[in-house]
């Protein structure tokens, strides 16, 4: 299937005026090319409008900072990093509000995400009405597009009901001045979204995938729709719904799941090795948002995600930024709960997730060491580990006491950051040094784009990952212990599908435990860097100076789980800390936690922890900076100033009072 094109193709709407006095017949033209709105009726017009509509939907949010800051920040895998320009969305302190005050002008303002969401369901109002109406004699054509209206309608507002709860529920174009708005109760959204869903499955294609929506597309996010509404955000209102909700989500993900089969390695996944790379279309990925490094198709900065979760490695000692360290933002930090809650010694996702060796690149590197040593590690051991007596060890902290790379050259590595220094038992050592100067943090490495084509270049080329089935089973596994709460079969049937991912996430026989790659390792050519400075793509990680265990190329010991009393030590370990005792607790504990190990930044922690309505005690638990501010109505977030200030009542603008009374409780 070849990929679509990310463009919207313009609609020339001409008028001639002629020179007042000039009378001259040769002037006089006919333009024979005008359209009118009746092409997007035809197959071309609707096709284009689709084509449309998949970029405002699907690629524009990963253009920005407002797409990470709402789905990543404030949760308990990330934290404020080096850069605080958007803290307010992790914070959740006074400057996060209706307005969202900020810093700088990178800060990504309230209205951001509600302004782009709602213009993508104005983009697909006009899809599906202009679908109906079609004169087209192609019955796959009106079908696929009316299919793909409908998909990305529920979408969006699956989206916005997730962060905002009740919000208005358009459904028609709008085609004259509209100023009066009411919201609609989530019942409603919802019952919308999954209308929605049910028909687009019945009209979309089964092939296709990633590159266009299709049925398996609408299955996923119908059970996604069906998992979020029989959740416990809406537990006020969704006991008539509920049994039903549960009973139909296995069903769909078992279909999706037998028609996308995992990756046999868990690293293929994010195995970006260059501009439409072939493991972009892997069985595994479900749908995906298309970028590339045609500028007739990328509009604007492409895809920016890559910028936010790199720490400063550039100002570390001997090292340079380069294009296969990536741009350093510095926006996303990772929070200990990462180091906590995957066996780190088994579990391979980590490893394969986040970047912890860099290659000193710095055009003059200090004997003994040479360009292509390593030159930042970051250890990430676990507590009562007394082998490094501090948390960041480098010349100005040790002198020439370094750590030595002895699973390497042997040389001396100009800067290690470690976890638990010094046989430490408590978390944070290495938030000590999220500064100015510091900055240092193992980067989350799936949306890495060395492929860019200069060094402060921003455009990205890789593909977004918008559904992959690792997530269907864990959406199955979830239905299942929800169902086994509600009296319906055991909690033990949700660890096959657990399982599934778990046994993927081991290291098989053969397996190199220090092998690394990133989508950073995506140089184009090395005309592209900056002279004299070297790749700081490291090709390894710190596997064994973490584990401190013997080299091996064993297979892991396996990751199933065979009994939900003890679960694994790593969920043990978070069941405490958040205090859960029961059977249902510590069971959706787990899912949460496996989707954290195979899911993390991929930009759903937070409608998840949201719809479970265990964001407030995750994030007092393991966000610092959240902790001493979130309550209980930071589950949803403000409606936009711009919007309470921009629509009406009654032909006049709303009061103070109706403002207040259409804002969510807390704002």
């Amino acid at each position: 299937m070849q990929r679509y094109h990310l463009y919207i193709k313009s609609v020339l709407l001409a008028a001639l005026v002629s020179a007042a006095g000039c009378k001259k017949s040769f002037l006089d033209e006919t333009l024979t090319t005008a359209r009118g709105t009746s092409f997007f009726t035809t197959d071309a017009g609707i096709q284009q409008l689709a084509v449309g509509t998949y970029y405002q939907v699907f690629a524009n949010p990963c253009n920005g900072e407002w797409f990470y800051a709402a789905t990543n920040y404030g949760t308990d895998e990330f934290h404020v990093g080096g850069d605080p320009s958007n803290a307010p969305w992790n914070n959740y302190d006074a400057t996060f509000n209706s307005v969202n005050q900020g810093s700088n002008t990178n800060v990504a303002l309230a209205n951001y995400q509600w302004d782009a969401i709602y213009i993508g369901i104005g983009d697909a109002n006009l899809l599906i009405q202009n679908c109906i109406s079609s004169s087209s004699t192609s019955a796959a054509i009106k079908n696929t597009a009316l299919g793909e209206g409908y998909f990305m309608r529920a979408y969006s507002y699956l989206r916005l009901v997730s962060q905002y709860g009740a919000v208005p529920l358009q459904l028609t174009p709008i085609t004259t001045v509209q100023l009066e708005f009411t919201r609609a109760s989530p019942k409603e959204v919802y019952a919308q979204i999954i209308s929605d869903l049910t028909k687009a499955m019945t009209l979309l294609p089964t092939s296709g995938s990633p590159y266009r929506i299709t049925q398996d597309a609408a299955a996923h996010f119908l059970a996604k729709a069906y998992l979020s509404r029989a959740s416990e955000i809406n537990s006020s209102w969704n006991s008539d719904t509920k049994a039903a909700d549960l009973a139909a989500i296995v069903p769909l993900c078992d279909g999706v799941i037998a028609r996308h089969p995992l990756a046999q390695n868990f690293a293929s996944v994010f195995n970006f090795t260059g501009i439409n790379s072939a493991n972009e279309n892997l069985p595994e990925v479900i749908l995906s948002a298309q970028f590339t490094n045609d500028v007739n198709t990328n509009q604007g900065n492409g895809n920016t995600q890559h910028l936010y979760f790199v720490s400063r490695y550039d100002i570390q000692d001997q090292m340079a930024r380069d294009l296969t360290g990536d741009r350093p933002f510095s926006r996303l930090a990772t929070t200990y709960y990462m180091y906590r809650v995957y066996d780190m010694v088994n579990d391979s996702r980590f490893w394969k997730s986040f970047r912890t060796k860099s290659a000193i690149n710095g055009a003059t590197p200090v004997a003994p060491n040479k360009q292509g040593d390593v030159g930042i590690m970051f250890v990430i051991n676990q507590p009562g580990d007394a082998r490094y007596p501090l948390s960041k060890i480098c010349k100005t902290t040790s002198g020439t006491a370094l750590v030595n790379d002895v699973n390497g050259t042997g040389r001396p590595i100009p800067t290690t950051y470690v976890a638990y220094p010094a046989g430490r038992t408590t978390d944070g050592a290495l938030n000590t040094d999220l500064t100015t100067a510091g900055q240092s943090f193992p980067s989350c490495s799936k949306h890495m784009d060395g492929s860019r084509n200069a060094l402060n270049d921003v455009v990205g080329h890789r593909d977004f990952i918008l559904a992959r089935s690792a997530e269907t089973y864990l959406i199955a596994a979830e239905a299942k212990i929800r169902l086994a709460q509600a009296g319906t079969g055991s909690y033990t049937d949700a660890l096959p599908y657990i399982n599934a991912v778990r046994t993927r996430a081991q290291y098989a026989g053969g397996e190199s435990r220090s092998a690394y790659n990133d989508g950073g390792n995506t140089l184009q050519s090395v005309s592209l860097q900056t002279p004299g400075v070297g790749p700081s793509f490291y090709p390894g990680n710190s596997y064994y100076e973490s584990n401190n265990i013997p080299v091996t190329t064993a297979a892991s010991s396996s990751l199933a789980i065979g009994s939900i009393a003890p679960l694994p030590a790593q969920d043990e370990y978070i069941i405490n800390a958040l205090g859960l005792s029961n059977t249902y607790d510590r069971m959706l504990c787990l899912v949460l936690n496996e989707r954290s190990r195979e899911l993390v930044g991929e930009y759903k922690r937070w409608e998840d922890l949201s719809r479970t309505q265990t964001l407030v005690k995750r994030v007092q638990v393991f966000n610092p900076e959240g902790s001493p501010n979130i309550k209980a109505f930071h589950s949803l977030r403000p409606i936009p100033q711009t919007f309470l200030d921009g629509i009406q009542a009654g032909g006049v603008n709303l009061t103070a009072g109706q403002k207040q009374a259409m804002q969510n409780p807390g704002y």
